[in-house]
């Protein structure tokens, strides 16, 4: 089953972050990270929407909240505790969140 793992952080995190790299390349050797990569920061952000015909564009994300996502990864498990294994070795599953969104099959 494939997964979205969005990497959830602080925009500004409070603690120091460890190179992802070790656990990307861990992950690739295994066949289970199928691509990922960071996000700019929230000011970059454009949120669309079409409302009564008339697009809706707005700067930054919708939701007010303290963590954004700051990164990505589509990952591919056998089942959710191989992708609960894998998110738990992420770097920032210390202090920041990542969470796991399957996939429609198709």
């Amino acid at each position: 089953m494939k997964y979205l793992m969005m990497v959830c952080v602080e925009e500004e995190p409070t603690e120091p972050v460890e190179d992802v790299g070790p656990w990307a390349e861990e992950m690739d050797g295994r066949g289970v990270r199928l691509i990922g990569d960071r996000l700019r920061d929230s000011n970059s952000w454009t949120t669309v929407r079409v409302r009564k015909g008339d697009v809706v564009i707005s700067d930054g994300p919708y939701a007010e909240t303290k963590e954004f996502i700051g990164g990505f990864d589509v990952i591919e498990c056998a089942d959710l505790d191989e992708a609960i294994e894998v998110a738990s070795k992420h770097p920032v599953a210390k202090f920041g969140a990542l969470e796991l969104r399957p996939f429609w099959p198709l």
